[in-house]
């Protein structure tokens, strides 16, 4: 089966060696993503912010590799601060009220940054 890496051109790909996405046959996956433009977190301390430029970020990797938002089927959100679940819940509903997938939301102890709230993983299938 073919095999396509969708790169966002980060430094950290080659070295930590991942993709931003990757796309084999139907099914697409979408790595944690984070709230970084370049070097800088956007939305620091607003988790609502920083989910809604993550799923942008998601959207802009799924058309890289022929898919949309309307196709995800499972999204993972993870957030320094469970009590800030409605916030990123809030702004995932924007998105996927009407898509549904399956999304699970964890609390972990920290992301890369500090600044960092929430961090999301997709899967689409085509």
């Amino acid at each position: 089966m073919k095999r396509q890496n969708i790169s966002s051109g980060a430094v950290w790909e080659d070295t930590i060696g991942y993709s931003r996405a990757v796309r084999v046959g139907h099914v697409v996956e979408v790595a944690g993503t984070t709230a970084m433009d370049g070097d800088q977190v956007v939305g620091v301390g607003d988790a609502y912010e920083q989910t809604r430029f993550i799923l942008q970020k998601i959207e802009k990797a799924l058309q890289e590799a022929g898919a949309t938002l309307q196709q995800v089927v499972r999204t993972r959100i993870y957030v320094t601060d469970i009590s800030q679940w409605e916030a990123v819940g809030r702004a995932h509903g924007e998105i996927f009220r009407d898509i549904k997938p399956a999304a699970t939301m964890v609390q972990v102890s920290a992301l890369i940054r500090p600044e960092q709230l929430v961090e999301i993983e997709a899967t689409a299938i085509l």
